[in-house]
């Protein structure tokens, strides 16, 4: 893949528009189903369900084309799109696992992977060691005999604690094991783990990748062995598979994907700065600000940081937290991120709700995260500033 620049993928790798009436935008394959000439050609079209189009489950013509995308800019040989990031990680964790292993995982990971490890995998035997995963050491110190992964998520999306992603590979190497990375943070245009030797990267595709807030989806990236491992067990049996639509509108999403992040990276240091200089905000949590306790390996292993932060603010109580994200204009409530419009997501909601209550022990509950969409700065600012006085600003 590596003789494929940005610009190349982005624009034309996949697209063999001379087998699509030469159309500039890939059609939509909205069939689950596929025809073949004679018996012969239906065999010869089973025996490559992965590549070939039989039946949508395992392979459509549009989603095929998203695959070759993905793979290419991950630096990895192959890929798989699933209906959710959560669905992409349970079967990339699945797939190296049985009952009686061991998977170790960073703190403070995304919800549904923390649900898959200790409770959903618990269930049939497979246990979870959680780890501060800022220092190596812990992951080694973590291994036991039945170990079978190191999963990291560098950095996590909310308080963005980064892992030093060469030297757990180092270990999981020296260990034998397998090494699973949540990207979604940093995506393949600012981060690249495979390159720095890891296993099976994944990423929830709802954020950065489609980048418009109109899809969920999920993608996993590794080698063409593993890959097909997964294919043939996980991805065709539990069957969480992107719809040839969805597909597309990733496509779509993908073309713009550099220039979104620039924007948003831009006005994120803009509206970074100026927070850092509030006497309401308490703490910051970003990583390519230099008081970030990781910004060094941050800036080693990252080429950018994108549009995502969280900020502790000096609230007396929740009711104080929730009058101020309630005053806020431009930023709307809601916990998704990676697309066009800017976001506020309080820890507080998460404080009264009995599915997140281990988040109490995790999560400051005057954290707030925002993440910068493509507004304009001064109207950002401007949004924070109303929003905070007679609030915390007298």
């Amino acid at each position: 893949m590596a003789e494929h620049n940005l610009s190349y993928i982005l624009n034309h790798l996949g697209e063999d528009r001379h087998n699509y009436q030469y159309a500039v935008s890939p059609p939509v394959f909205q069939s689950s189903n596929f025809t073949f000439e004679n018996i012969a050609h239906m065999r010869r079209a089973l025996q490559n369900e992965m590549n070939t189009p039989f039946y949508t489950r395992g392979c459509n013509p549009t989603v095929a084309i998203l695959r070759k995308k993905i793979a290419a800019l991950e630096k990895a040989e192959d890929a798989l799109i699933f209906s959710s990031g959560s669905a992409a990680i349970a079967a990339a964790v699945m797939s190296q696992v049985k009952a009686g292993d061991h998977i170790v995982c960073v703190q403070k990971p995304y919800s549904w992977t923390n649900k898959l490890l200790n409770n959903l995998l618990a269930r049939f035997g497979v246990q979870s060691a959680m780890i501060d995963g800022t220092n190596p050491a812990h992951y080694e110190n973590a291994i036991q005999p039945n170990t079978k992964v190191l999963f990291l998520e560098s950095p996590n999306s909310l308080t963005f604690e980064l892992q030093d992603i060469e030297a757990v590979v180092k270990i999981a190497r020296k260990h034998g094991l397998t090494t699973i990375i949540d990207n979604s943070y940093a995506t393949p245009i600012y981060q690249t783990p495979i390159e720095m030797g890891v296993d099976i990267v994944t990423h929830s595709a709802s954020k950065y990748l489609g980048g418009h807030s109109d899809i969920v989806a999920g993608v996993l990236c590794s080698n063409q062995q593993i890959t097909a491992q997964i294919f043939e067990s996980e991805f065709m049996t539990l069957g969480g598979i992107i719809s040839p639509h969805d597909a597309w509108l990733m496509i779509r999403g993908l073309r713009t994907l550099p220039i979104r992040l620039q924007r948003v990276s831009e006005t994120a240091e803009q509206v970074v700065a100026f927070l850092e200089s509030q006497p309401w905000v308490e703490k910051m949590y970003y990583p390519f600000l230099p008081s970030h306790p990781q910004y060094e390996l941050a800036k080693q292993q990252m080429r950018g940081c994108g549009g995502l932060f969280s900020v502790q603010v000096k609230a007396q109580s929740i009711e104080q937290i929730e009058l101020f994200c309630n005053r806020l204009r431009y930023f709307i409530l809601a916990c998704s991120w990676g697309g066009h419009e800017s976001l506020a997501f309080p820890m507080c909601v998460l404080y009264t709700s009995e599915n997140y209550q281990g988040v109490k022990n995790q999560l400051p509950w005057n954290l707030i995260r925002f993440y910068i969409g493509l507004e304009d700065a001064p109207t950002l600012l401007a949004d924070l500033q109303q929003a905070a006085a007679g609030v915390f600003t007298e």
